[in-house]
C-alpha cells in the first residue's frame, strides 16, 4: 500500500502538528543555528531548554537531562544502571521496547501484569510489590500513561510505589504525558523526597515534534551516575532545543489541542459503546484501544485497508484480537469513525440483511 494519501492512525503521533511558533522559528533560523555550537554553558548552564524546564517543574537545572526523545533518554537509563543478570521490573502489557532494551545488555526481564476492568485497563500495585519483594530488580520501569492500554497510576499510587521500591532506581516514562483529564503533574510532587526516581517525557507527542527528536529526563538528586553518563560536553540540536520552547512558549495552542483530543476520545467511546461485540477502554493518551470480535478482525483490517486507513494491529497474544487508534484531528477521526460505520453495516461486519 503506497503511503500516498494514505490515513495514519497506527503510531501515536499528533495530527494537529506543532504551534505556529514552532513554524516560525524555522523561518527565523540562520546560518549560526547550524554552524556553531551552544554557547550557553557560559552562563552555568546545560542549555536555555534544560534551565527553562528547570523553572517551569520547579527542579534544579542540574536535574534536568536531554535527550532525542524519551526513547533515546529510557535506552541511556538502562544502559547505565542494568548489567549482565540483574533484573528489571517492567509491564507485560505494554511497548515491546522495554524488554528488548534488558536484553540489549544482558539483563533479564520480570513483568508485572495490567487487568482487564470493566471499561479500562488497571495496575496490579500489589502484584507488582510482591514482584519487587521476591526478584529485587536493579530497574523498576512505570509507563504512565500506559502504551497501547492507555491507563495511568494515580498520584497515591505512584507515591506507594516509590515508597516501595526506594532500593531500586525507577524510571517512570510519561512520555503521553499532556492528553489526560487531569492536571496532575508528577514531577513537583516527587522531585524532593524521591531521589531514586527519573521522569522521562518527551515533546514527540503532546507537543507533535516528534521529526524533531527531542526530550529531558527529571534525575533524582542520588542518580549523578546518569547524568554522567548521558552527558553531552557540546551540547544538544540548537534547532531542536529552539523548537521545544516555542511549544512550550504556546500553552493556548496546546490546550486547544488538548480539549480537542480529549473531545474526540469521548466520540470514540460513545461509537463503539454502540457496537455490538467491539469494547473500547478508556484512556489518558492520544489513542484508544479497542477489542474486536476475533472473527471479524481480518475483514476489519481488510475493509480499512482498502479505505487506506491504517491503524495499529498487534501480534503479541495478550492483544491479539486488539486495534489501537491514534486520535486524529476531527476530520480525520469523522472519516475513520464513519468507515467503522459503514464496515459493521456490511455483511463482512456483522450485518445480517
Amino acid at each position: 500500500m503506497s503511503s500516498d494519501k494514505i490515513l495514519f492512525l497506527d503510531r501515536n503521533e499528533n495530527s494537529y502538528g506543532p504551534a505556529p511558533a514552532c513554524l516560525n522559528v524555522l523561518r527565523s533560523m540562520t546560518k549560526n543555528e547550524l554552524s556553531l555550537y551552544s554557547r550557553d554553558f557560559t552562563r552555568g548552564v546545560k542549555s536555555a531548554l534544560s534551565e527553562r524546564l528547570a523553572l517551569d517543574l520547579r527542579v534544579q537545572e542540574t536535574q534536568v537531562l536531554l535527550g532525542e526523545g524519551s526513547e533515546d533518554l529510557l535506552k541511556q537509563a538502562v544502559h547505565c544502571y542494568l548489567h549482565a543478570g540483574q533484573k528489571i521490573l517492567c509491564p507485560a502489557q505494554s511497548w515491546w521496547y522495554y524488554q528488548a532494551l534488558a536484553s540489549e545488555v544482558g539483563g533479564e526481564t520480570v513483568t508485572y501484569s495490567l487487568n482487564q476492568g470493566e471499561d479500562a485497563f488497571q495496575y496490579d500495585v500489589d502484584e507488582m510489590i510482591a514482584l519487587y519483594k521476591k526478584f529485587l530488580p536493579r530497574i523498576v520501569l512505570i509507563a504512565s500513561p500506559n502504551n497501547p492500554t492507555g491507563n495511568s497510576f494515580s498520584g497515591e499510587q505512584l507515591a506507594h510505589i516509590a515508597d516501595t521500591f526506594r532500593e531500586s532506581v525507577v524510571i517512570l516514562d510519561e512520555a503521553y504525558w499532556g492528553f489526560g483529564d487531569s492536571k496532575f503533574d508528577s514531577i513537583p510532587r516527587f522531585k524532593d523526597p524521591y531521589d531514586n526516581l527519573i521522569v522521562l517525557r518527551t515533546f514527540s507527542k503532546f507537543h507533535a515534534l516528534a521529526g524533531a527528536r527531542i526530550g529531558f529526563a527529571v534525575v533524582g538528586k542520588n542518580e549523578e551516575r546518569l547524568m554522567k553518563f548521558a552527558a553531552r560536553y557540546l551540547g544538544h540540536n540548537r534547532i531542536s532545543e529552539a523548537l521545544a520552547l516555542a511549544a512550550l512558549n504556546s500553552p493556548d495552542y496546546y490546550e486547544s489541542v488538548r480539549q480537542q483530543v480529549r473531545t474526540d476520545r469521548e466520540r470514540y467511546y460513545r461509537l463503539f459503546a454502540e457496537i455490538s461485540g467491539f469494547k473500547v477502554f478508556r484512556s489518558d493518551a492520544n489513542f484508544v484501544l479497542v477489542r474486536l470480535p476475533a472473527d471479524l478482525k481480518n475483514s476489519f483490517r481488510q475493509f480499512l485497508s482498502d479505505r487506506r486507513i491504517q491503524l495499529k494491529y498487534f501480534v503479541e497474544p495478550e492483544f491479539e484480537s486488539f486495534v489501537r487508534i491514534t486520535i486524529g484531528t476531527r476530520a480525520q477521526n469523522e472519516m475513520l469513525m464513519q468507515a467503522v460505520l459503514d464496515f459493521v453495516a456490511t455483511p463482512a461486519g456483522g450485518h445480517r440483511p
